[in-house]
């Protein structure tokens, strides 16, 4: 049976931090946001620079502000998209998290691997060489 170990966090919801990893594993959208924590792009400008269309470029958008790593607001006819430092802060405090409660399981396995072999506490009495499991008969 496979087990495996939830790690949770304090500040966001399980599914918050989904929506987070999976907005960001996009290249496309990793660069999207970068780009727009820097000036504020309409979508029109944002397509412009990615060899896809208009309407994939508005899906990315849409996964991001989805993930609130975006926003968007209207400006005449155009929808201008703006990263959103807030939300990039928390994906940081989140992977900060991460490592340090991974750091500490490394710890303590360092821990456990450096601790010395104990001898055992009450040998055999039958054998009293306890590196000698004795031959077979």
């Amino acid at each position: 049976m496979y087990n495996h170990m939830v790690v949770r966090t304090t500040a966001l919801s399980d599914e918050r931090v989904d929506l987070l990893f999976h907005a960001l594993a996009d290249a496309t959208r990793r660069d999207i946001v970068r780009l727009t924590l820097h000036q504020e792009l309409s979508v029109s400008q944002l397509a412009d620079r990615y060899p896809m269309s208009f309407a994939a470029v508005q899906k990315h958008v849409a996964v991001l502000e989805r993930a609130a790593l975006v926003s968007k607001r209207q400006h005449g006819r155009e929808r201008l998209v703006r990263g959103r430092i807030d939300t990039v802060r928390d994906v940081n405090r989140l992977l900060d998290e991460l490592e340090t409660i991974w750091r500490e399981r490394l710890q303590r396995f360092g821990d456990v691997l450096a601790e010395p072999e104990s001898a055992p506490t009450s040998p055999d009495p039958n054998n009293p060489d306890p590196t000698d499991q004795g031959a077979p008969e």
